[in-house]
């Protein structure tokens, strides 16, 4: 498409028609194209992991120190001790990625005879 512009001297808008493709991604591309040189795609997606990388071991101390905590909770007391923003979603990728689990208990009444 791009070709098409810089080539044929296609215009934007005809080259959109032509490739079936939206104006504003057409004009995007081209202008990226002479901005940059570069006809690469872009990267898509947010931050990797290497965002909660260097927190690793607080995260894995956290986690042992106390077993119940919930992710979001985890994701609070990142932001709070370490300025670090991951919300429960990439932590659980994270998590996920090393092996972590977090199970729940299942709720019960505590036993009068036995320990649950």
């Amino acid at each position: 498409m791009i070709d098409a512009v810089e080539k044929e001297g296609m215009s934007r808008r005809a080259a959109a028609r032509r490739f079936g493709v939206s104006d504003s991604a057409a004009i995007k591309w081209v202008q990226r194209a002479e901005r940059t040189g570069s006809r690469k795609a872009m990267s898509m997606g947010g931050p990797g992991p290497e965002v909660l990388k260097p927190h690793h071991d607080f995260l894995i101390a956290v986690r042992a120190q106390q077993p119940d905590i919930t992710l979001e909770a985890l994701s609070h007391r990142l932001l709070a001790e370490h300025g670090a923003k991951a919300d429960t979603s990439m932590l659980s990728r994270y998590f996920r990625r090393h092996g972590i689990t977090f199970k729940e208990r299942r709720w019960s009444r505590a036993s009068r005879t036995a320990q649950t």
